[in-house]
């Protein structure tokens, strides 16, 4: 048997000689590249590289050899396509993309639609971006706010899209999706949850507690020390307040901020019973228009894939090869397709950055009905 050693240098050897085939393919994509620049001719060709997957695997014997060969193959195609791709983009060939850059958004003159009542956590995010004299409305849900900008009846919409302890508002990426709505900034508000009541109310007065399912579960420390308490769920934290102070009963209490304590004339009893002293929520504000500012450095798209076996994984490796870091990705199922899913992904970045461009060029060849949610 031989020696480690002298295996390891016969390894060498044709790793050397790897190296160098490795080089001289990517001259020749390098060439294929220019020609379809001068041509117009499609970078991703589906079916040419179904056929060199099922050729390179039929020169090789042994399942787990034909399987390695075609993953390779897969690798250096993918290479191979984002170098075209920035070929592309370098001469321009990209197009411009559907959104104006802007160096400001017109606060003051802004109309501005929330989802909620007054004293909603909303309103308090819509107060801390825009400003405590904005000129707002409000809407029962999520849809009437997306429709309210999309008709124009409002210049935005403030909405919650994540909570830190709760998770993502799966409701709004599908509403994303529907509505040509576009995210054009994002505010986040420390949630700070307390336990308020009609004005000489005491704790011991305390028999039911009103808010939000989502709410109550997040002071579940602090209501389990008063096991004699009903908890009953309401539509929101706000609307858990208007109703303390409408029924006038002593013995009702809700969990909502100091905020909406404040709008409908309670008292704090407790202040800050989260369980987690982390909580916020990650607030969107949304427009109609394809517009972001200049600074803007966080990017957030939706794409759809089939259900098949690397399909996600060659997509996230347009952000990898592009140096984008990726903050966050969800799913969603497409109806009426089974087995098929739009994905949502979050990454840091500029529309005008030459890397967003390139990784965007690459998207929208390989998956399918890529969609710009905004830049802000």
């Amino acid at each position: 048997m031989a020696a480690l050693d002298e295996l390891r240098d016969r390894l060498d050897r044709i790793d050397d000689q790897m190296a160098a085939l490795y080089q001289e393919r990517m001259e020749v994509c390098k060439e294929v590249g220019e020609y379809k620049v001068k041509t117009g001719r499609k970078v991703f060709d589906r079916q040419r590289e179904k056929e060199k997957l099922a050729d390179v695997a039929s020169k090789i014997t042994g399942d787990f050899n034909k399987k390695g060969i075609q993953e390779l193959y897969q690798q250096l195609m993918s290479l191979s396509r984002k170098l075209q791709y920035q070929q592309l983009v370098e001469a321009g060939a990209l197009g411009r993309l559907p959104f104006i850059r802007i160096d400001d958004l017109d606060k003051k003159n802004a109309r501005v639609v929330f989802q909620g009542t007054e004293g909603a956590y909303s309103q308090a995010a819509m107060q801390q971006f825009f400003g405590k004299e904005v000129k707002s409305f409000h809407v029962r849900t999520f849809r009437e706010a997306m429709e309210a900008i999309e008709e124009g009846a409002a210049d935005y919409a403030v909405l919650p899209i994540e909570n830190s302890t709760a998770g993502p508002v799966i409701e709004m990426y599908d509403l994303l999706d529907e509505f040509e709505n576009y995210i054009v900034a994002e505010t986040i508000l420390p949630v700070v949850h307390t336990l308020s009541g009609l004005p000489g109310a005491s704790l011991s007065d305390i028999r039911r507690v009103y808010s939000k399912t989502e709410a109550l579960m997040q002071t579940t420390t602090f209501l389990d020390e008063h096991p004699g308490w009903e908890r009953m769920s309401v539509v929101n934290t706000a609307v858990a307040a208007q109703k303390v102070l409408k029924d006038q009963d002593m013995a009702q209490a809700a969990v909502c901020s100091s905020y909406a304590a404040e709008v409908y004339g309670l008292t704090v009893l407790v202040d800050d019973i989260n369980d987690d002293d982390d909580n916020s929520t990650r607030f969107i504000v949304v427009t109609n228009q394809k517009i972001f500012l200049g600074n803007a450095s966080k990017i957030s798209i939706r794409f759809e894939l089939p259900h098949q076996s690397g399909s996600l994984y060659g997509i996230l490796s347009h952000f990898i090869y592009n140096d984008l870091n990726m903050t966050k990705i969800e799913s969603r199922p497409i109806k009426g397709r089974p087995w098929e899913y739009r994905f949502f992904v979050d990454f840091e970045g500029n529309l005008e950055d030459a890397a967003v461009k390139n990784a965007i060029r690459g998207l929208r060849e390989e998956c399918k009905n890529l969609k710009i949610l905004g830049n802000y």
